[in-house]
């Protein structure tokens, strides 16, 4: 039997994955940072043991990662505050990136570089377990050529966070076909029935580690 939170969860399952890779596509067609046309971004994969894996494993080669790949996050970054009142939870983002809103996820993009938040409630807290069992399947039948790397139980500033990272191929650029390798790390939250994800995507080769430890370590529940 299939409860009402776990229906509502499988809807989570791989949606955002697709769609911020295809927004970070458009902003490299776009040639800017603040790309003008992206698509909406839907709501984060649900965190770890809240849902079935989705259907449809993807039989996709992994694209070669790119010798100097466009996208690193300058050192000169300023970073402001997101918050989400609905969400209960704030995060730095860097100033001027793009954003997408829908009433359960946010992202923000520039060229190759991606970050995405999503909240909804939950019964219980993400572990290595069920993400091994439960979230890495559903991402490997949502993206395209899915590499893992590590899953791992972490401490940030703001808790306890389950850490994923993993590779896949972006989605076809709309315009030139090319597609782009990709790294994503991805943190899930849990507090007092409250669940959030947040992936970190870009650029297989980037140097971004201190930007997305900045922002990592950001998130704050409200």
């Amino acid at each position: 039997m299939v409860t009402s939170t776990s229906t509502s969860a499988s809807r989570w399952i791989g949606a955002i994955t697709a769609a911020a890779l295809t927004a970070i596509l458009a902003g490299c067609a776009s040639g800017g940072s603040n790309p003008t046309s992206q698509p909406a971004p839907s709501a984060q994969p649900a965190a770890a043991g809240s849902t079935k894996p989705a259907a449809g494993t993807s039989s996709q080669a992994p694209v070669p990662a790119e010798s100097n790949p466009p996208g690193d996050i300058p050192d000169t970054t300023v970073y402001v505050p997101f918050i989400s009142a609905a969400g209960h939870l704030t995060l730095k983002v860097p100033e001027g990136w793009s954003r997408k809103q829908t009433a359960t996820s946010s992202t923000f993009t520039s060229n190759l570089n991606s970050i995405s938040l999503a909240w909804q409630p939950m019964t219980s807290a993400p572990s290595v377990s069920t993400a091994r069992s439960t979230t890495v399947p559903a991402l490997r039948n949502s993206t395209l050529a899915f590499h893992l790397e590590s899953v791992r139980a972490v401490t940030l500033r703001g808790g306890q966070a389950l850490e994923i990272i993993y590779r896949v191929n972006s989605a076809p650029n709309a315009v030139t076909g090319r597609q782009y390798r990709l790294v994503v790390e991805r943190f899930e939250f849990f507090k007092n029935g409250h669940a959030a994800v947040l992936n970190l995507s870009s650029a297989v080769g980037s140097d971004n580690v201190d930007p997305w430890r900045i922002v990592s370590e950001s998130f704050r529940w409200r």
